[in-house]
């Protein structure tokens, strides 16, 4: 299988192509530069796997929650390229991607993503990961800090929204440390949606739809 992936939803702008199992990936923190990175950095990661676009399988794409501006830039060029390249898209929750990353990196199995949503609240999630693969325990929402949940069980806590809300979240479940500075990657992404399980979630384009989770617009 061969998957182009993209995540522009947080401060983080990525851009990655899975074939077979193996990933390559740009990935840079750029706030309020996606727009001009990510094609580029799409450009990149195809000609150094040596793939056109017509030779792959789907388009794997960040879907939110995140930055309302940030998650639009990343539908829309899916969407774009899937509708020029007649290829189905793989909306992925940002939040799951998170969770994978962390997971990988830590070697913690129970994920509490948290990316602030500003206006006093955050993207929350909790995970179970297992090798490639994530379960979400619960809802994603959006909250204030002090009302976020929690199956019963030690977590790990991973995103921005920890690095402003660590005390009133560390207060609503049972923690044994946290990631701060941590964002989705679009390699994680790509795992996600080269999951053969997931394959009934590829969409044509017009139904690959952003995920924001609040109906208020903040612009970021």
């Amino acid at each position: 299988m061969k998957l182009l992936a993209l995540e522009t939803a947080t401060e983080a702008c990525s851009a990655a192509v899975w074939v077979d199992g193996a990933v390559l990936e740009r990935y840079e923190i750029a706030p309020r530069r996606h727009a001009v990175l990510i094609l580029p950095m799409v450009e990149a990661v195809l000609a150094e796997a040596g793939l056109t676009m017509n030779q792959l399988d789907a388009i794997a794409v960040g879907r939110g929650p995140g930055a309302f501006t940030g998650v639009r830039i990343a539908i829309g060029i899916a969407q774009g390229l899937a509708f020029a390249g007649d290829l189905p898209v793989v909306p992925v929750s940002t939040l799951a991607a998170l969770a994978l990353g962390a997971a990988r990196e830590i070697g913690q199995t129970r994920i509490a993503t948290a990316l602030d949503a500003r206006m006093g609240e955050v993207y929350w999630g909790t995970w179970a990961v297992s090798d490639d693969r994530v379960a979400l325990l619960g809802e994603e929402r959006v909250c204030a800090p002090v009302l976020v949940t929690a199956p019963p069980d030690e977590w790990f806590g991973v995103g921005s929204g920890w690095s402003v809300y660590a005390e009133a979240l560390s207060q609503r479940l049972t923690v044994s440390g946290w990631l701060d500075e941590r964002y989705p990657h679009a390699s994680d992404i790509a795992r996600l949606a080269a999951d053969p399980a997931r394959r009934d979630q590829w969409v044509t384009a017009e139904r690959a739809l952003p995920v924001y989770l609040r109906d208020r617009v903040v612009g970021r």
